[in-house]
């Protein structure tokens, strides 16, 4: 592993035990002196795992603060404010693993139909945002493990996005990206 991922994966980690603590494990100022790249805007997003079941997942899908603050934010956000789960204590937390996903920019995905949807969408490759009026959803490419066909990966998307689950059907705006996955 990339020095620099064993980084984010300790910073993720510092974050969470000084909220939970009330520390100040976490020194910002040095890992951005040691590592400037922590300084560049990037969007991610922060899983956290127990005993191979999701425990928390927030994230940030486009860029608007540092990569340094973005894993701060959303390894915290994961862990206490994740409303499909309780927060996380701190006897928890030594059994859970964390994840940390790195975006590319998304980027629109023109499509005739739901054949040309499913020609153009790359199973296992594609994290997919899915924005139809006011809803709005997306699932990370590793989603596909658990949801491996098109037809199940959209039916859960578009669910969690408030809609039918044949909401393609409406024809919604999709964007795709893809992540470098840590941990």
């Amino acid at each position: 592993m990339k020095e620099i991922n064993k980084i984010l994966l300790e910073i993720s980690k510092k974050a969470v035990l000084d909220s939970l603590n009330n520390t100040k494990l976490l020194d910002r100022e040095y890992y951005i002196k040691k590592y400037p790249e922590l300084l560049e805007k990037r969007a991610t997003f922060v899983t956290l795992n127990k005993n191979s079941s999701l425990r928390g997942c927030i994230g940030s899908l486009t860029p608007h603060r540092s990569l340094i603050d973005d894993i701060i934010n959303n390894a915290n956000s994961a862990a206490f404010e994740d409303p499909r789960f309780p927060n996380v204590t701190l006897e928890e937390f030594k059994d859970i693993d964390i994840e940390i996903s790195l975006l590319t920019i998304p980027k629109k995905l023109e499509y005739e139909d739901i054949e040309d949807l499913k020609s153009k969408i790359r199973v296992n490759i594609d994290g997919v945002i899915l924005k139809h009026s006011i809803y709005r959803a997306t699932f990370l490419p590793q989603v596909w493990k658990q949801l491996p066909t098109f037809e199940m990966f959209f039916q859960y998307l578009c669910d969690k996005a408030g809609m039918n689950i044949n909401c393609l059907e409406n024809h919604p705006n999709i964007e795709v990206y893809q992540v470098e996955k840590i941990g």
